[in-house]
């Protein structure tokens, strides 16, 4: 027999250093852009942009190919980010309400506090608190963080406009790489605590009014751009008369994507650039600090935007642009990390809290909507969804819309028809019609995907009749998006949910 000497125990000690540091509560950093597309970044096959960070992130962890954000506007998506349910349970939405401060208190940030992480938040918070459905509003939750560097509305690209950052003024006079630097100064105090941090920044970039820090002003100058496949007025003509009743229209001549396209585009990809640069002074000061080992980093945006794809400018609407967005999460611990892992499974920012919390070791309230995303970690070809709602009761009534998404599908019902609109359908094999382009909704071939894309969305209704907050008009969604059911005998119940609007 062997003897038993501290030699043997080399093995054993190496799987139980291993088991502990599995155990050990990883710190969090959740980086979200503001109105970013796939398009936009080289891990996404864009061949005309510099992304090498967020790139380099991409090939350490993995990157989601099908990730949607449920609502295309903001206030909404951030409302959903931080609570991980569907707007209608969160009531929140420019033109509804505010979040009532019991959906607050159940947010990823505050939970995790409570667990005894330590909590930063810098950047554009995005949506206000009240105390109670239809009650007073309530100050900027800075109490809610041990670190606060955000600020209110959209914020201010000029670093000295945002109160809480002006002490990174001088050296970052642009708001963007102050956000790096607040993360990386974070990250210095944080490391000297015996607790797991969670670091939550919010970029304005690269949302209107497009405001590039000059000192990247050479990157892109004189540069073409590759157009999308589906650019222009004449890729939008099989779309819905209803989609083209608002902003998103208009802004394809007025933003330039028309006739200064790339002079627009530069600006746009500029912004992302110094985002990308913020990226690695974050991830700089994990190293420096001796602590990425232990850190998980998730990037994504609040939601896509159009570029004058299909002739529509800005977000909203439930296509592909507006609403799919990147999405890379990486985890040092993981034995899948470096190897440039992708999935194409469907995922939702619905999924982010249920994802925060279940890193952390917490448990997930039943009230979320979304799931953890961490199991597409271990296999990438697995999948967590079969559908997704897209959702828009934002702007002009008649662009109000819900669609349902699958992996392959994806189907739009436009219910509005007053005022000589007619309630119409859209249908979209996303497998062979990446860029929508053709409208399968009435295409005999399509016959069997349209009922089952129209029994998925009567499911995804049936969840909003079943859940929807009963303020803020959202219950009179369920039967303005029902489409068994006649104009005339919905008319009313659509347009009350125009009557409590709260335009900011």
């Amino acid at each position: 027999m062997q003897p038993f000497t501290p030699l043997n125990l080399a093995p054993l000690l190496t799987v139980i250093a291993a088991l502990t540091a599995q155990a050990k509560q990883p710190n969090i950093i959740f980086l979200m852009s503001d109105d970013q597309s796939t398009y936009t970044m080289g891990c996404y096959g864009n061949c005309d942009v510099q992304t090498p960070n967020l790139d380099r992130l991409s090939a350490d962890g993995i990157t989601f190919d099908n990730h949607y954000v449920s609502t295309a506007i903001c206030m909404a998506s951030r409302a959903t980010v931080m609570t991980g349910m569907y707007e209608y349970k969160t009531g929140c939405n420019f033109q509804h309400g505010d979040l009532s401060q019991d959906k607050w208190l159940m947010s990823y940030p505050v939970l995790l506090r409570e667990a005894g992480y330590l909590t930063a938040f810098a950047g554009k918070f995005g949506f206000d608190i009240i105390d109670g459905p239809n009650g007073k509003r309530l100050p900027m939750p800075e109490h809610d963080f041990d670190f606060w560097g955000g600020g209110e509305g959209q914020t201010k690209y000029n670093t000295m406009a945002n109160a809480s950052m002006k002490e990174y003024a001088d050296e970052y006079p642009h708001s963007t790489l102050s956000y790096g630097a607040f993360g990386r100064d974070f990250i210095a105090q944080a490391a000297l605590a015996d607790q797991p941090f969670c670091l939550s920044i919010s970029f304005k970039a690269p949302h209107k009014p497009a405001t590039p820090d000059p000192q990247f002003d050479a990157i892109y100058a004189g540069k073409t751009f590759i157009r999308p496949a589906n650019y222009g007025r004449e890729n939008g003509k099989h779309f819905s008369k209803q989609s083209r009743q608002d902003r998103q229209y208009e802004r394809f001549e007025s933003w330039g994507y028309a006739d200064r396209y790339d002079e627009v585009m530069a600006i746009y990809h500029q912004q992302i650039y110094a985002i990308d640069v913020a990226i690695g002074m974050i991830r700089d000061a994990l190293n420096a600090q001796g602590i990425a080992d232990n850190t998980v980093i998730i990037y994504t945006s609040d939601n896509g935007f159009f570029c004058g794809s299909h002739g529509y400018g800005s977000k909203v609407l439930p296509y592909q642009e507006s609403t799919k967005v990147p999405l890379i999460i990486y985890d040092p611990r993981h034995t899948n990390s470096g190897k440039q892992l992708r999935s194409d499974a469907l995922t939702a920012n619905i999924d982010f809290t249920p994802t925060i919390l279940s890193l952390a070791g917490l448990h997930v309230p039943e009230n979320m909507d979304g799931t953890d995303l961490m199991p597409l970690y271990k296999d990438p070809t697995a999948d967590i969804h079969e559908t997704i709602a897209l959702i828009n009761v934002w702007g002009n009534p008649a662009t109000h819309a819900l669609a349902v998404v699958t992996k392959d599908m994806k189907y739009i019902h436009w219910p509005y028809a007053a005022e000589g609109f007619e309630a119409s359908d859209e249908l979209y094999d996303l497998s062979k019609d990446p860029h929508e382009l053709v409208n399968q909704a009435n295409n005999p071939e399509y016959a069997a995907a349209m009922e089952q894309m129209r029994q998925h969305y009567d499911e995804q209704l049936a969840n909003w009749t079943k859940e929807a907050v009963s303020y803020n008009e959202y219950q009179s969604y369920s039967t303005a998006f029902d489409r068994t059911v006649e104009w005339a005998d919905k008319s009313d119940a659509f347009l009350k949910g125009q009557s409590s609007s709260k335009k900011k």
